[in-house]
């Protein structure tokens, strides 16, 4: 039988590894497999957990007020010794380019462990964009054993870097996630979901906008907000912006778009709401990896908040708009996709590059043929 070890710390981990994990465990007489959380998002992680249905066997619980990469780097690899030593398994999987991943990645090395890194290969080769992820997952791939590569530009990237070990496209576990999710939303309710039904106009266009990376902080997410206010002068839409906690993100969201009538300021929203809203939207603006990825399954166009993206592929679809942090390009193409029928339609086109929701079967009968030497 062989062991396996899924290590997860945030919500986007956790909702991209969740699939593995219940893939892994349909398959008991083969696989002893565990989940060990580091908690580097806490209540976002949790939700995904609850969600999903996987109940974590190693629950770290690192999280801390006013944590920083250096602290969370060294406690990561201190408390996963004993997970390590003690289940000793025969395959680690770590996901995509959390610290999280690149340290568990390195307890593991030390280990002795064979590393799996699932959504392996992307690449904008900007070691401060996106910041710190593009160097976590270079890093994360120069100790990977098994690369399994979403897309063929991804395992591109890893040949090219001549690394070691054998590289897999998959496609990504993120639609797979995705196919479940709104599976189970057909059934599903919850406080969230029943307090947009009941406080959002949905007679309008719904924008959705969410924002988070660090590249973006000071005038980056000052551009944002002025585009937002002038966008917000048409009153056919409604803006609903799930505001990020990060201090840096609050600070100017709040004090440029509080109290405008069409803008909508929410607390951020669990995985399922957020599905539902996005199944909901006419069109979303983001600087997120994993919306480009989830939106053209749901048919929505997406404007990127970014100057670069290590995902090109929804770009060259054409499903996805790269636009950075310019206010007159945000303005200019979403007005475009709010007055233009046929660019909406060209854009909303369900061609989406990374998957077919099959990843994770892929990825487990991977493992079932492999051999360790």
């Amino acid at each position: 039988m062989k062991k396996i070890l899924l290590i997860f710390g945030t919500r986007p981990e956790a909702i991209k590894m969740a699939p593995l994990v219940k893939e892994f465990r349909k398959y008991p007489e083969q696989f002893e497999t565990k989940v060990c959380v580091t908690a580097q998002h806490r209540q976002m992680l949790d939700q995904v957990l609850e969600f999903f249905e996987v109940a974590p066997d190693y629950d770290l619980n690192l999280m801390r007020p006013g944590q920083n990469l250096y602290q969370l780097t060294a406690d990561i690899i201190t408390e996963l010794k004993p997970v390590l030593e003690t289940f000793r398994p025969d395959y680690v999987f770590v996901h995509g380019d959390t610290t999280t991943s690149t340290v568990s990645a390195l307890a593991s090395f030390y280990a002795g462990t064979c590393i799996c890194h699932i959504e392996a290969g992307l690449r904008t080769y900007n070691k401060h964009a996106p910041f710190p992820e593009e160097i976590n997952r270079q890093l994360t791939g120069r100790m990977t054993d098994i690369h399994f590569a979403p897309t063929a530009g991804a395992r591109a990237n890893l040949l090219s870097e001549k690394v070691f070990g054998q590289v897999e496209i998959t496609g990504n576990t993120v639609i797979d996630a995705l196919f479940f999710a709104t599976e189970k939303l057909k059934n599903y309710s919850d406080a969230e979901i029943e307090t947009l039904k009941n406080t959002v106009d949905f007679s309008k266009r719904i924008i959705l906008v969410t924002g988070h990376r660090r590249e973006n902080f000071g005038d980056g997410f000052i551009h944002i907000c002025q585009a937002l206010l002038e966008i917000a002068q048409n009153p056919d839409v409604e803006i609903l912006y799930p505001v990020h906690l990060n201090p840096n993100v609050q600070a100017p969201v709040h004090s440029l778009l509080e109290n405008v009538n069409n803008i909508r300021l929410i607390a951020p929203l669990a995985y399922p709401a957020f599905v539902w809203l996005m199944e909901k939207s006419y069109l979303i603006l983001t600087d997120s990896g994993g919306i480009q990825e989830e939106a053209p399954s749901l048919g929505k166009p997406v404007l990127v908040m970014r100057e670069t993206t290590e995902r090109p592929e929804a770009v060259e679809a054409g499903t996805v708009k790269l636009v950075g942090t310019d206010r007159d390009k945000i303005v200019s193409e979403t007005i475009r996709l709010l007055q233009d029928a046929q660019y909406y339609a060209d854009m909303q086109k369900i061609h989406n590059p990374y998957g077919d929701g099959r990843a994770v079967q892929r990825i487990v009968e991977i493992i079932k043929n492999h051999h360790k030497i």
